[in-house]
């Protein structure tokens, strides 16, 4: 079903995207802010995803957690992301609670510098850091995908570092820096808000006008530094650790178009097929077939100002040779080139991708989402009814000359793993 978005412009340059559902007497929420941590200063890595949370400690109205407190309260829930590319907070509620959702919204989009103290920045700084140790740096194999984006852009590049940041510039950021960043980000021209539910467009629009209509750009906007778009090759092409690890692991990155695109669309398939349907890919080669990993995948990250990646994740068996898992990984690619791409294997792909949208889509909040990326990166949220028409109309020969010019080895950086004979970091 069409999810016909209605986009409107406030004066202050907060754009408003509303698409009505009366399936559930509930409404989702999505306050998209165009920064990410590619917007991180030079020497302050993390300061996108700290001010994340500090969104959460209070605003001129609101009390320090007295935001997810309010929602909680009234049978809703809410929750935050940031991104290289965005920062999101988003909320599903009974729809009676919108006016008050909105409300907050607006309150820490305008005052959250009003509610900062020494206090909550060390606490939230502290919050941040401990995140860190438990999904990256205290899990085997955790910092990989850090590694990699360092393998794959130059130094200096915004897309190099995670939005979780380096701990030695975290511990650096001072109350001045998040005044500074919250002034150039934090403001309405730069803000985007999705509503999702059984809503009426033009109530929304008039709460939205009350709530946020007085709220100022805070600076002038400043140019992004151009950086190219196209795939390059690999800043470092291929680095070697040895470190505490139940086992050998190959992960890698391949450069793909931007997300977006129709090549990008046609590079999502070729890494769908090389992941592996039931009985082809990397899955049946080195998990069921060679039985060297345990773990093979590929999976897309998507980037829109920047090439997106193809993550490349296999964990192998103990004593595995990685040499002969990269060899396989390498003739999987050539097989999807030469003969892997048919019309039933290329349905079939469509399918599992189309499934994963519409999964994707079925939510409110995850559409509200959506609905902002697209207004937001192409300046249409109603291209969102359009994707499933741009995955089916791709042909057999466009996935395979995206399979044979972003999935081959020279268009990858690699990084390998083995395990410390000791068992202990090397």
């Amino acid at each position: 079903m069409p999810l016909k978005p209605e986009v409107r412009k406030l004066p202050g340059g907060l754009r408003l995207i509303v698409s009505r559902d009366d399936t559930a007497p509930v409404v989702a929420i999505c306050l998209w802010i165009r920064v990410g941590s590619r917007d991180d200063p030079s020497g302050k890595t993390g300061l996108a995803h700290l001010f994340e949370h500090l969104m959460f400690q209070g605003s001129t109205h609101v009390p320090a957690n007295g935001h997810t407190a309010a929602i909680e309260d009234g049978g809703g829930f809410t929750n935050a992301s940031t991104g290289f590319e965005r920062t999101t907070f988003y909320s599903v509620v009974p729809v009676g609670m919108l006016d008050l959702v909105l409300w907050l919204e607006a309150d820490r989009l305008g005052g959250m510098l009003d509610a900062l103290t020494p206090e909550s920045l060390d606490n939230q700084r502290s919050v941040v850091l401990n995140e860190r140790r438990e999904r990256y740096d205290n899990v085997p194999y955790g910092t990989g995908w850090e590694r990699l984006l360092a393998q794959s852009f130059p130094p200096g590049h915004p897309f190099r570092d995670l939005p979780a940041g380096r701990p030695e510039d975290l511990a650096t950021v001072m109350e001045d820096d998040c005044g500074a960043f919250f002034r150039r980000h934090y403001r309405p021209d730069r803000a985007l808000l999705g509503v999702v539910g059984d809503v009426d467009p033009d109530t929304v629009a008039k709460l939205v006008e009350r709530h946020f209509g007085h709220l100022p750009p805070h600076l002038p906007e400043l140019p992004a530094e151009p950086w190219p778009t196209a795939p390059r090759p690999p800043a470092e092409p291929r680095r070697r650790l040895t470190e505490r690890a139940p086992g050998p692991a190959l992960m890698g990155a391949y450069q793909l178009p931007p997300h977006g695109e129709a090549a990008g669309e046609a590079a999502d398939l070729a890494v769908t097929l090389l992941g592996g349907m039931s009985s082809r890919g990397l899955h049946h080669r080195l998990v069921r077939t060679d039985q060297l990993a345990h773990r093979a995948r590929s999976s897309v990250m998507p980037l829109y100002a920047a090439p997106s990646l193809c993550r490349l994740d296999v964990r192998a068996l103990p004593g595995a040779d990685l040499a002969l898992v990269e060899k396989a990984v390498d003739e999987e690619t050539e097989r999807l080139v030469d003969r892997g791409v048919t019309v039933r294997a290329l349905k079939g792909a469509q399918a599992q991708l189309r499934r994963d949208w519409l999964d994707r889509l079925a939510h409110p909040g995850s559409r509200a989402e959506e609905l902002c990326a697209q207004e937001a990166y192409f300046g249409n949220a109603a291209g969102i009814d359009d994707r499933l028409e741009r995955l089916a109309a791709l042909t057999v020969d466009e996935v395979r000359s995206a399979a044979a010019t972003h999935l081959a080895p020279g268009n990858r950086a690699v990084l390998t793993y083995e395990p410390d004979a000791d068992g202990a970091a090397g």
